[in-house]
């Protein structure tokens, strides 16, 4: 999975605040889901995540709110890192991004 929304770029940053999940009957059953990372339930900040492929064992955990309906490539196309890597490097940039609602 590909995950962005830190603030800091950290992977620790977020937005001073949390919200309670928002459960759903959505599923991680596909690629490209888009949904709210967290440390656990109820502490959902800025930070999301696009998954490459279905991860099922993430379903009832966190709140799913949207799918990548067009451009799975871009997805796929992103740079694959290990967070724990060291040295670390930055991620790929995101140029522009369109959201909408079907």
């Amino acid at each position: 999975m590909a995950q962005g929304g830190d603030p800091t770029g950290t992977g620790m940053g977020g937005p001073g605040y949390q919200f309670v999940n928002e459960d759903n009957d959505l599923k991680f059953d596909k690629a490209g889901v888009v949904a709210m990372a967290n440390a656990g339930r109820d502490t959902n900040g800025s930070q999301f995540f696009i998954t490459f492929a279905p991860v099922e064992r993430l379903n009832g955990g966190y709140t799913i709110f949207g799918q990548v309906i067009s451009g799975m490539e871009v997805v796929n196309g992103i740079t694959r890192r290990d967070p724990d890597q060291t040295p670390t490097f930055p991620g790929d940039a995101i140029e522009s991004v369109m959201i909408t609602e079907e």
